[in-house]
């Protein structure tokens, strides 16, 4: 595994979500109720950018086109038109910074 930067600790405050441009895929990061979490940034339903949606604080994320609900923590599509989960991965905060293992 390798790790990606996201930005410095305090940088993305609770309740903001942050693009985060990497190879193979971008990946959208998320503080919901001081948790860090993080997912692929494309929609499993279609061409959306996940960190462009709406966070919930019930720790989900709602797509900003299609209005589909995933969970955060396990990426599971919570109802229609999504019926793929959103991957998600590890973050990791390290010497100031956050990073999601990918």
């Amino acid at each position: 595994m390798r790790r990606v930067f996201v930005c410095k600790t305090g940088e993305l405050a609770e309740g903001d979500a942050r693009k985060v441009d990497c190879q193979p895929a971008a990946l959208a990061v998320f503080n919901s109720g001081g948790v860090l979490y993080a997912t692929l940034d494309m929609c499993s339903h279609g061409n959306a950018s996940m960190s462009e949606g709406y966070l919930e604080d019930d720790g989900t994320v709602e797509c900003p086109l299609h209005a589909a609900r995933f969970c955060l923590k396990t990426g599971r599509a919570l109802c229609l038109p999504a019926t793929d989960p959103l991957r998600t991965f590890p973050v990791l905060e390290d010497g100031g910074a956050i990073y999601v293992e990918v």
